[in-house]
């Protein structure tokens, strides 16, 4: 299955998700766009794998972790969560570790 997702406005395909200094990580590659503030992903099919970025997040399904430098607002993680602010998710397969409020389920 082909993963689309949006970020900023922009559209990709992919499964694993890295934002580190406003720099999009797609599977690996480097994406020639950049983002700034919160970074709001949207799934338009699939779901998303993998996602790590060093600012918030906002997005829906993750179907492994997230790793987040500030807060993170998901629909369901399969798998752990880390974020250095607070954390406002449904469900969380796995761990959650924040630097502020933990709130799911």
């Amino acid at each position: 299955m082909v993963n689309r997702v949006t970020i900023g406005g922009k559209t990709y395909t992919g499964n694993s998700i890295t934002i580190v200094n406003g720099r999009v990580t797609i599977d690996g590659v480097l994406q020639d766009d950049t983002v700034s503030g919160v970074v709001e992903i949207r799934v338009l099919e699939g779901t998303i794998g993998e996602l790590r970025t060093d600012a918030s997040v906002t997005c829906n399904d993750v179907t492994g972790n997230v790793q987040a430098g500030g807060s993170v607002h998901c629909d369901n993680v399969g798998g752990s969560v880390n974020a250095g602010g607070s954390i406002n998710c449904d469900k969380i397969g796995g761990s959650a570790n924040a630097g502020g409020s933990i709130r799911h389920g």
